[in-house]
């Protein structure tokens, strides 16, 4: 939810078909440029790789960090990572309160009509907010009981994304070979290069599912192995079942409202 996160908080912006390309297109540029020379810093900063997987902090940045500065510059350093991590997660519980009211909007959840209320007096879904802020603290408390069941839910997170990821991919795809007259008008556009952008980005999504499935090291044991395969599985059942017992029925396509 980096790169896209404009999109899901697209309804919120003015004149969203122009900025919301803008601000993923830079945000991808300016994002690669900072992390290329953080990259090449890293590893020039780096005197041992293995020292630093083995750190006992756990994190080999304060393996780095130590090596070229005090304690006092070690926990000044990291607080500069913490603090933009903090507003981050602020940023990313907005971004996931607001697909959570979308998705319920659109009867797609059970209680949807709950989720999707909107506030009157503070104009916000408060509580699809609060959801939100319960399942994530929620799935918090697991890393204390189950460190194997913590990693697979968020390991879970790739193969998701890549899987949203290849759906539209496929639909805009499909539309602009078999049906291009049915695409809506696009303000901001890549031209001739969009379908076969689309393309290269459809094979690298299926490369990211197909690996993200894989356990992350070898002999594989059951606190090694990648349970995401079973929980994507899991999901992807459930949601056929829902879909099928009441979905199709009540599903309409987005519902869109607009005040001005």
């Amino acid at each position: 939810m980096g790169s896209d996160a404009t999109a899901h908080m697209s309804e919120e912006v003015r004149d969203a078909s122009r900025y919301v390309p803008i601000a993923i297109t830079w945000g991808y540029i300016g994002n690669g440029l900072l992390a290329l020379v953080l990259l090449i810093t890293f590893e020039f900063a780096i005197p041992s790789l293995e020292d630093a997987l083995n750190d006992p902090s756990g994190f080999p940045f304060i393996y780095v960090f130590g090596n070229a500065v005090s304690v006092a510059g070690i926990n000044g350093l990291t607080a500069i990572i913490l603090i933009p991590v903090i507003f981050s997660n602020i940023l990313f519980n907005a971004s996931t309160a607001r697909q959570t009211y979308a998705f319920a909007r659109d009867k797609g959840l059970p209680f949807s009509e709950w989720i999707s209320h909107v506030d009157p007096k503070r104009q916000l879904p408060v509580n699809a907010i609060a959801l939100s802020c319960l399942i994530s603290a929620l799935l918090s408390i697991i890393n204390i009981g189950s460190l194997t069941a913590f990693n697979a839910i968020i390991s879970l997170n790739v193969a998701a994304l890549m899987f949203t990821y290849s759906m539209s991919l496929g639909c805009v795809i499909y539309r602009r070979i078999c049906h291009p007259e049915t695409l809506p008008p696009r303000r901001w556009s890549l031209g001739k290069w969009g379908l076969p952008i689309n393309i290269i980005a459809l094979l690298y999504v299926i490369f990211a599912i197909f690996w993200s499935f894989w356990p992350g090291n070898t002999p594989t044991t059951l606190d090694t192995f990648n349970w995401s395969v079973v929980m994507f599985v899991g999901v992807f059942v459930i949601s056929l079942f829902m879909y099928f017992l009441k979905g199709h029925r009540e599903y309409v396509g987005p519902v869109v409202g607009v005040k001005r």
